[in-house]
């Protein structure tokens, strides 16, 4: 039986493990990724239990814990135990983050569980072409964007590397500045893990890039393969000095991602109203659906 015991502190050292283990299970939502869990951990405090060749994870928000669905092999024995020590350990929502072939199963295996899907925590998956050419009337309204930033900033681009991550760190400050990180606990929490990520960029094997405007870092991205297919896009801030920057930080990135994957992951809108039009707006080619078991 799954007990507390099982489960330990999520870290650096265990990049390997995740990464074997998700070699055999790709995932295709950016909350089960490693990068995830190391750079907010200091929010979310991961933990993960390895049981009959399942990663089990779990994670403590504001006090409230949730687990994952079991990853590996399908185990009727394990998810029913797991639904058993959720409900004695867990939230309002004891199983989070369950894509829909794994609600579907939990439902025969249990028709009495109430499983609703989580539109919050939905992520947005688009073509890497789209995003990096933006074609047709869908992207008008983008391109007259970024060819007025195009045309009044003075900009370059370049791929975040050991020579300019300091300079990365530097802007993330300004933009934290800007943003007001210290009055915000959610952005003072994400600021820590862009730091993480950079501080570890080497460690986490992710990629960036980085727009300076008259010279100076004004934009950044930082992303990574996730899966056979899908690249994933954790991180992309911008500073307010030259309008259309955010357009552009996102067709620059495109651009490279989209000669070597088919799709792009940009994380969910968590509910954020300004946040879900402006990923609406560029037209996502499908979602990564997920749902919640309640009590």
């Amino acid at each position: 039986m799954i007990s507390q015991q099982d489960f330990r502190p999520v870290t650096l050292e265990d990049r390997a493990f995740f990464e074997q283990h998700y070699a055999r299970y790709p995932q295709s939502h950016s909350d089960n990724t490693f990068t995830n869990m190391v750079c907010w951990n200091q929010i979310a405090q991961y933990r993960y239990a390895y049981v009959n060749g399942n990663v089990i994870l779990a994670s403590t928000l504001f006090g409230v814990t949730s687990f994952r669905p079991p990853i590996g092999p399908r185990d009727p024995a394990l998810m029913k135990d797991l639904i058993r020590f959720a409900g004695e350990f867990a939230g309002a929502t004891p199983i989070v983050l369950i894509d829909p072939a794994t609600a579907e199963w939990m439902r025969e295996l249990d028709p009495t569980l109430t499983l609703v899907p989580d539109r919050n925590h939905f992520e947005y998956v688009y073509r890497a072409a789209d995003l990096a050419e933006l074609p047709g009337k869908n992207y008008l309204k983008i391109r007259s964007q970024l060819n007025k930033f195009r045309k009044n900033c003075s900009h370059t681009v370049e791929p975040i590397t050991a020579d300019n991550r300091r300079e990365a760190m530097e802007f993330l400050v300004k933009w934290c500045e800007w943003k007001g990180c210290e009055n915000d606990l959610v952005l003072a929490h994400e600021k820590e893990a862009v730091f993480y990520a950079i501080e570890h960029f080497t460690e986490l094997s992710l990629r960036g890039m980085m727009i300076r405007v008259e010279g100076q870092a004004a934009a950044i991205s930082l992303f990574e393969r996730l899966n056979a297919d899908t690249a994933l896009v954790h991180f992309e801030k911008g500073l307010p000095d030259c309008e259309g920057i955010y357009k552009a930080i996102n067709q620059e990135t495109a651009a490279v991602l989209a000669r070597e994957v088919e799709y792009i992951n940009r994380e969910s809108d968590l509910g954020v109203a300004g946040l879900r039009e402006a990923k609406l707006r560029y037209h996502p080619d499908h979602m990564i659906e997920v749902w919640s078991l309640r009590r």
